[in-house]
């Protein structure tokens, strides 16, 4: 019935729509699921293939393998998750289960053994067989070898079924798995040849592919297998055990060269009532594992033990193993009685962490290690502990094969993060040898990292704005940033905080320069002297473009190498131009420059243009690359180039939008009342006609103008406006930039929006009487004030308001566990003092004094699982409104988080969300859950959704 009613209102939600001059269709509910995003790129390292997966919103999947002239496509239904081999021969995929069959088995509740598999497919590249695995848990590639590893239960493992690309359904029954290990099949692609070994649990290749170990879970009196540990010489077929009996076996791991290995393991009793692990070492050619360190063992803290969910691994040269250690837990009291025991959380004001964090990390925090070393090579095996309950956090350069390693500790003033939402860090170096500290800064605002090569530790002061240097080798300390004149903290910074430093780029080779961002330029400055060049020449602020240099792990500006991550991809090359990912900050459009080390010019722009550009992904040994390119009429499809000007598109997801009324985007700019000069995106119908006019929505947050070349996705919404639905439906939608003046964000959000508002509202199209607003969190929030000041809106969206600024001020962020205050005297709610030191800023800012002033309908979303903003704040912003005799309405997801996580209820949001501005912009019918509610008592049988026949 639910369903029915669903799919009629789906059908029906379009029907108030201004005429198509263009004969296209608005766009209705029923449009998200097959609305479509390119995901999983990557590039063989030789750069003639590419592998995508088109993914819909819901639904299966496509993967795509193609060359990089797009000929000889294949494609394979419902694959994911592809790899190449190093040597480009070869690619791996998982292909996951029919989307309707998951879904049939989730509606039967199956148990997650007896849910669907996922099949693993082979392809030899330029070949269209497809070598398919059913019932596959994980498989693993050598990263410079064409040979991979797949586990899976063994009731499923058959011989491999050689399919073509067609859609049919490889048939196969799925056993559950046992309690002991699966079947691990080792296949060497060249030649086919392929082995496989009973009850594995764990297992790991070397880099060359020519070694492999594993922990085998054998069942009692198996006569297949035995427990313990095995390595297995691939080229010689040969197969060893290095460790025996039964146990639990975690985190084993090859060297560098392949030639020696670690793991952890325990070997206790089944009934012990506490199970320590031990470190074992193992060298090619040895008998057996040895334990090298664990309980009472050299160097190890008295009760410490090493720790079985710490992360194990060799240093580059293979001379240091890392691991970690932890405290042994004390056994559980088996005497204690549940029902006779009292429970209760006890929160001490000398508490670092306030009992609601504690919580919240309680697993992290058992499971919790501290990185220890040990010279495994070495004759006296001793462990040296590098991080403590004290100094938790270590950080090493490039290889970890450095004397010395980076700690850092806020120990000490964790308490007071509570308002100032972090603590100051100290700094010291360990000697990787002798265990030594050596404290190198005193407790500063600063987030410190290593240089590449371990050269120097650098850091952002952000109490004087400037990046600072200290070289492993003098000691000697260099103000990095004070000869570039520039800010190098956030030059629009508008929180009651010290600004935030742009950011570094990366480093040259040796550590001899770092590159660092100002708002626009990139400099490149000697670490040892502080000797800075603009290495854009100043091209960016002169002409306000902001250039940035995507290096590895940096996310939009990520990597611009592919493969295997090898040591030179981690530096800066020196040797050939660089591609500078950037942004024209006049007109927001995006592109590519190029600019080389020693160049005395500006950089030379490649390509500018009305897209938005994704990060460029290139292939290890060809200059190739891949990347996406969208704007807010073009699908994010994924292209293939050598220069960015002649470029191969690849894909072409989401034809179906031709068929439907789409929008425009263009960027407007207006004066406030006193005299600031802001920026905004306004949205408009694709069939817009200036002799019309059209009801307008406002949607804002901060700042939102970068975006204007974003693909705006036809999908059920988790809080924000759904802008292209509303667009296609009739609509303007003017999304403004806001900055804010300390102390008064609330009259901040009327400088700017209304002020934005009013200057569109001259233009004769948008019908003035019929304007709505919507925001969420602090958009929520700017909603609530922005009714208490004007009349101009006709209808208000508030999703996970703040209406009670004195109320939520102590209040906790459940997600978290932290406490509020910081975001009020630091960041985001930008009041800058305490409840007692300005109560009357509180109390300005907070809505829910000047309710009496509101004339605005209202809808309010504030969920019960809400870990952001405490849901009684939508609460009393309703019964406040409600006790006035406003129109408002509460919408509570049950179990729903700040930003609706569940598709379902995403699609429900959606849906009321366009009923209701429909009905206050457009006039459309009330529909009940509107009109006339949802009774406790028809929770779960009517939602409400039907138009309401009491109103016209």
């Amino acid at each position: 019935m639910h369903k029915i009613l669903l799919i009629s209102l789906f059908s029906a939600a379009g029907f108030n729509v201004f005429a198509q001059k263009t004969g296209k269709k608005p766009l209705d509910h029923s449009v998200y699921d097959t609305w479509q995003a390119v995901s999983n790129q990557n590039i063989t390292n030789d750069g003639k293939w590419v592998v995508y997966v088109v993914k819909p919103q819901q639904g299966d999947a496509n993967m795509v393998l193609t060359t990089a002239q797009n000929t000889g496509k294949i494609i394979v239904p419902r694959a994911d998750t592809a790899r190449f081999t190093n040597d480009s021969k070869y690619a791996v995929f998982l292909i996951r289960p029919f989307y309707a069959a998951t879904r049939m088995a989730r509606i039967k509740k199956k148990k997650p053994d007896e849910m669907p598999k996922d099949t693993l497919g082979l392809i030899t590249l330029g070949s269209t067989v497809i070598t398919k695995v059913p019932g596959v848990r994980s498989f693993k590639i050598a990263e410079k070898a064409p040979v991979i590893a797949y586990l899976a239960p063994s009731d499923t493992v058959k011989k491999p079924v050689a399919a073509d690309t067609s859609r049919r359904a490889v048939a196969t029954t799925i056993a559950p798995p046992t309690r002991e290990g699966a079947d691990l099949t080792l296949k060497q692609l060249v030649s086919g040849k392929q082995r496989t070994f009973k009850f594995v649990s764990e297992y790991q290749l070397s880099k060359d592919g020519k070694m492999m170990v594993y922990a085998v879970t054998a069942p009692r009196r198996s006569k297949e297998a035995q427990s313990g540990v095995y390595v297995y010489d691939v080229e010689k077929d040969l197969v060893k055990p290095i460790s025996s009996g039964r146990g639990t076996y975690r985190n084993l791991v090859f060297d560098e060269t392949g030639k020696q290995l670690a793991f952890v393991a325990e070997k206790n009793p089944e009934r012990a009532p506490v199970k320590p692990f031990k470190l074992y070492y193992y060298t090619l050619g040895k008998d057996s594992a040895t334990a090298i360190a664990g309980p009472a063992m050299a160097g190890i803290t008295p009760q410490w033990a090493v720790s079985g969910d710490g992360r194990v691994y060799f240093s580059k040269s293979g001379s240091n193993l890392f691991f970690g250690t932890a405290p042994i837990p004390k056994p559980a009291d088996t005497t204690l009685v549940d029902f006779e025991t009292a429970k209760l959380d006890i929160w001490n004001y000398k508490d670092e962490y306030l009992q609601p964090q504690q919580l919240k990390t309680l697993q992290r925090d058992l499971r919790r290690s501290y990185l220890a070393v040990i010279h495994p090579a070495e004759t006296d095996k001793k462990v040296i502990q590098l991080a403590n309950k004290y100094i938790e956090n270590i950080s090493q350069p490039m290889g970890n094969d450095s004397r010395y390693v980076l700690a850092t500790t806020d120990t000490g003033t964790r308490v007071q993060a509570q308002w100032e939402g972090g603590g100051n860090q100290e700094a010291y170096l360990v000697d990787t040898k002798t265990g030594e500290r050596k404290k190198i800064i005193p407790r500063t605002k600063a987030r410190f990292q290593f240089s590449t090569g371990g050269k120097y530790v650098i850091w952002f002061d952000a109490k004087d704005q400037n990046y600072y240097s200290y070289s492993m080798e003098t000691g000697k300390k260099v103000n990095l940033t004070k000869a570039t004149g520039v800010k190098l903290g956030e030059e629009d910074n508008d929180v009651p905080d010290d600004a935030n430093a742009y950011g570094i780029a990366g480093w040259t080779a040796d550590d001899k320069n770092v590159l660092i961002y100002d708002r626009y330029d990139i400099w490149s400055i000697d670490p040892a002297t502080g000797i800075a060049k603009n290495f854009t020449d100043g091209a960016g602020r002169k002409n306000h473009l902001i250039f940035r240099y995507p290096m590895p792990g940096g996310g939009r500006f990520a990597a611009l190498s592919g493969g295997s991550g090898d040591d030179e991809d981690k530096y800066i090359s020196t040797k050939k131009p660089l591609w500078l990912l950037t942004q024209n900050e006049d007109n927001k459009q995006w592109g590519y420059y190029k600019q080389a080390f020693g160049s005395s010019n500006a950089p030379e722009k490649i390509i500018s243009a009305p897209y938005s550009y994704g990060i460029l992904q290139k292939a290890k040994n060809a200059d190739v690359y891949i990347y996406t390119k969208q704007s807010f009429d073009k699908s994010p499809d994924l292209y293939v180039s050598a220069d960015l000007k002649k470029e191969v598109k690849l894909s072409a997801i989401n034809p179906q939008q031709l068929q439907y009324n789409w929008l425009t985007a263009e960027l407007v700019e207006w004066t406030t009342p006193k005299g600031y000069k802001s920026k905004g995106i306004l949205y408009k119908p694709e069939d817009f006609d200036p002799t019309k006019k059209y009801p307008m929505l406002v949607y804002f947050y901060e700042k939102v103008s970068e975006t204007l070349y974003g693909y705006q996705s036809p999908a059920p919404t988790p809080s924000r406006l759904p802008i292209t639905y509303f667009t296609s439906n009739g609509y303007l939608v003017f999304t403004p930039d806001i900055s804010y003046e300390i102390g008064h964000p609330g009259p901040s959000a009327v400088e700017f929006v209304n002020s934005g508002v009013e200057a569109l509202k001259k233009n004769a199209w948008v019908d003035g009487k019929h304007i709505g607003i919507q925001g969420q969190s602090w958009g929520g929030y700017q909603v609530a004030y922005l009714i208490t000041q004007t009349d101009m809106y006709a209808a208000a969206w508030a999703g996970a308001p703040v209406a009670n600024m004195t109320s939520a001020y102590g209040g906790i962020r459940w997600e978290s566990g932290v406490n509020r205050q910081f975001q009020y005297e630091k960041t985001q709610s930008r009041i800058g003092a305490t409840l007692w030191d300005k109560p009357e800023l509180y109390m300005e800012n907070s809505p829910i004094f000047q309710f009496p002033k509101v004339h605005t309908p209202v809808a309010v979303m504030s969920n019960d699982a809400d870990g952001a903003v405490p849901w009684y704040q939508g609460i009393e912003m309703f019964t406040a409104l409600r006790r006035l005799g406003k129109p408002v309405w509460l919408l509570q997801y049950n179990d729903e988080a700040h930003n609706l996580v569940q598709r379902r209820n995403r699609k429900d949001i959606t849906i009321r969300e366009a009923q209701f501005f429909d009905h206050f912009l457009k006039g459309a019918p009330m529909p009940v859950w509107m009109d006339k509610g949802v009774p406790a008592v028809d929770k779960g049988k009517d939602w409400g959704l039907a138009l309401s026949d009491g109103n016209k």
